[in-house]
């Protein structure tokens, strides 16, 4: 997550939006299932990747609850 200082954003600096922060954890977290060998269902966790995806896309365009 990105921390807030108080201080408003420089150009430097890329606001990460939490879509983008979860997906790059899901993409992380998928490839330390995938390399673990158990038993790991990839269609399954792609599914509910993409509907937490969607959600939290849904609520940065309408604004939080």
């Amino acid at each position: 997550m990105t921390a807030n200082d108080g201080h408003p954003p420089t150009k430097k600096s890329k606001i990460i939006r939490p879509a983008d922060e979860f997906a790059a954890f899901c993409e992380t977290e998928f490839e330390r299932r995938h390399n673990a060998g158990g038993v790991f269902d990839e269609q399954q966790y792609r599914r509910a990747m993409k509907l937490v995806l969607e959600r939290l896309a849904r609520f940065e365009i309408e604004g939080w609850p």
